[in-house]
C-alpha cells in the first residue's frame, strides 16, 4: 500500500516548493505580466468592472474574476509577485479540497490522497497553482459544479446543494459561457446514462439555483456592456464561437489566434499532466491486451461514480478536438476528474507489489525535485527567461539626480513594450524611436535606453562614446544615454 504518511508529505512538499516558485521566479511574458498588469491597472484607477488592456483600452478577452482578486492581493500585499500569484493558489487549494472530498466520499481516504498528490502534481495544474492568469477560477468554479452536482443528494450542505449554480456563477465570472457546457455536458449525459432525470429534476433547486447563478454573474455583464458597448458581441460571439469554428480568426485584438490542427487538445492534455498522463496511457495500453484487466476496466467504467468522474475527465478535451484554436491550459478544466481516476488506478494496483511502489514513488517526487532546481536556477538568473524585471530593478536602483523616479527616464527602442517592462516599471517606461532619443536625453539630463539585441550595433554607430553599456538579459541591452 502506498503509506498515508509519504503521501501527506508529498502534498506539502509540491505546495511548499510551489510557494518557493511563485517568490522566486520573475513574471516572464506575455501571459502572466500582462494579467499583473492588467489588475494593477484595475486598483490604480479604481475601476472594478472594466478591465483595461492599457490606459484608454478596455480588455474584453476575460471576465473580471481573476483580475478582481489579483488587485485586492495588490492593495493587500504591494504590487509583486507573489500577491499576483496568491488568488491562483487559494483557488487551488480550494479546486484540492473539493477534489479531496468527493474522493473521500465515493472512494475513500487512501485515494484521496493519492488523487491530491497526483492533481497537484501535474505539470500543468502545477504551473497554473501559482500563475496569473484566468485559468484556476474557471476549474474551481467547475470543480465546484461537478463535485457539488455529484455529493447534493448524500450530503445536505448548502454548498453542495447550491455549489453547482454558484460554481456556474463563479466559471461565467471567470471565463464565461464555456463553463456551462463543460459542467453541463457531462452532467448532462451522465444523468440520462443512469436514468436519474426525474430525480434530480425534483431533488435539485433549480429556479433558486438558477436565480444565484444570474445573481453571480448577470450583474457584471450588463455594467460592462453599458460602460464599454461592444463588449458583449466581441466576447459571446468572438470569443466563444468566432475564436472556435475559425482558427486563423482575425478579429482577435490582444495579440494572434492561436492557429493549431484540429485535435491538437490531446496532446496539450498528454503534456500538461505530465508525468502522470504518460503513465496512465501506458498503463491503460498495456492492461488492455489482458483480458482479465479489460473485463476490470469496463465493469469498473460502470460504475456511476467511476462513470461521472470520466465523464468529466472526457469532456473537456473531446469538445476542443474539433477546435483548431487552443491553447494548452484549455486542457486544465479537465485534470482534477483525472487526477481521481489516476489516483484510484494507483491504489488498485499498488497491492504490495514492491517495484509498482517504488515506480509510482519515483514518478511522484519528478515534480517537486524539478520545480524546485527550476526555481533555484532562475533565481539565481533571470535571464533565462523573457522577463524585464532585471532591467527594471537596476534603473530604480541608480542614482536619482534629481528625478522623482528613474523609471520615467527608462526607454524601450521599438514601437511596443514589453508587459513585464510595463508591470516591473509601474507603467512609467515608455516605447521610444532612434529620432526621438536626443531631444529626451537632453530634457532629462540622460536617459536609460533598454536596445534590442539585433539593433545594438547600429544603435552604437549613431551615438558613439555617448552611449554607455550597463547590463543586458536575453532579449535587450540596458545603456545609459548622456545628454
Amino acid at each position: 500500500m502506498l503509506q498515508r504518511t509519504n503521501l501527506i508529505w508529498l502534498f506539502g512538499t509540491l505546495l511548499l516548493v510551489r510557494i518557493i516558485a511563485m517568490i522566486v521566479v520573475p513574471l516572464a511574458d506575455t501571459t502572466e505580466p500582462r494579467y499583473a498588469e492588467i489588475a494593477r491597472l484595475m486598483l490604480t484607477t479604481n475601476d472594478w468592472i472594466t478591465p483595461w488592456f492599457e490606459p484608454n483600452v478596455p480588455f474584453w478577452g476575460k471576465p473580471p474574476l481573476s483580475f478582481w482578486a489579483q488587485a485586492i492581493a495588490f492593495k493587500l500585499f504591494g504590487i509583486n509577485e507573489f500577491a499576483g500569484r496568491l488568488p491562483a493558489l487559494l483557488a487551488f487549494l480550494a479546486t484540492a479540497w473539493m477534489l479531496w472530498r468527493l474522493a473521500l466520499s465515493v472512494i475513500n481516504t487512501q485515494v484521496a490522497l493519492a488523487s491530491l498528490v497526483v492533481y497537484s502534481g501535474m505539470l500543468l495544474t502545477f504551473l497554473a497553482a501559482g500563475t496569473v492568469m484566468t485559468d484556476p477560477f474557471l476549474v474551481l468554479g467547475t470543480t465546484w459544479s461537478m463535485v457539488a452536482f455529484y455529493l447534493a443528494p448524500k450530503e445536505k450542505y448548502w454548498y453542495w446543494r447550491y455549489g453547482l449554480f454558484i460554481g456556474l456563477g463563479i466559471g461565467l465570472l471567470a471565463k464565461g459561457p464555456l463553463a456551462l457546457v463543460i459542467s453541463g455536458a457531462p452532467i448532462g449525459i451522465w444523468v440520462l446514462l443512469q436514468g436519474k432525470l426525474m430525480f434530480y429534476l425534483r431533488s435539485m433547486p433549480w429556479v433558486r439555483g438558477i436565480l444565484l447563478t444570474l445573481a453571480i454573474a448577470l450583474p457584471w455583464y450588463i455594467l460592462a456592456e453599458l460602460k464599454t458597448p461592444g463588449f458583449i458581441n466581441y466576447f459571446i460571439v468572438g470569443e466563444h464561437f468566432m475564436r472556435f469554428v475559425d482558427p486563423g480568426w482575425s478579429g482577435d485584438l490582444y495579440g494572434r489566434a492561436h492557429q493549431e490542427p484540429k485535435g491538437m487538445i490531446w496532446l496539450y492534455w498528454l503534456v500538461g499532466s505530465l508525468p502522470w498522463g504518460p503513465l496512465a496511457l501506458l498503463l491503460l495500453i498495456g492492461h488492455l491486451f489482458k483480458s482479465r484487466w479489460r473485463q476490470s476496466l469496463w465493469q469498473a467504467a460502470k460504475q456511476p461514480a467511476i462513470m461521472y468522474v470520466l465523464l468529466w475527465a472526457l469532456v473537456t478535451p473531446v469538445f476542443f478536438t474539433p477546435a483548431g484554436n487552443v491553447i494548452w491550459t484549455y486542457a486544465l478544466p479537465s485534470m482534477p476528474a483525472f487526477a481521481l481516476l489516476m489516483g484510484w488506478a494507483m491504489v488498485k494496483l499498488n497491492n504490495g507489489q514492491k517495484w509498482r511502489q517504488l515506480g509510482f514513488t519515483i514518478v511522484m517526487w519528478l515534480m517537486p525535485i524539478g520545480a524546485l532546481v527550476f526555481s533555484v536556477l532562475i533565481a539565481n538568473n533571470n535571464d533565462l527567461m523573457k522577463t524585464e524585471k532585471r532591467i527594471a530593478e537596476y534603473v530604480a536602483q541608480q542614482p536619482k539626480n534629481g528625478n522623482p523616479d528613474n523609471w520615467s527616464r527608462l526607454y524601450y527602442l521599438g514601437a511596443e513594450l514589453e508587459f513585464s517592462a510595463r508591470f516591473y516599471t509601474h507603467d512609467q517606461a515608455k516605447p521610444v524611436r532612434l529620432d526621438q532619443l536626443e531631444n529626451l536625453a537632453v530634457q532629462q539630463q540622460g536617459v536609460y535606453v533598454a536596445i534590442p539585441a539585433q539593433q545594438w550595433e547600429t544603435t552604437v554607430a549613431h551615438f558613439g562614446a555617448r552611449l554607455e553599456p550597463r547590463i543586458e538579459n536575453m532579449r535587450f541591452k540596458l545603456a545609459f544615454l548622456n545628454p
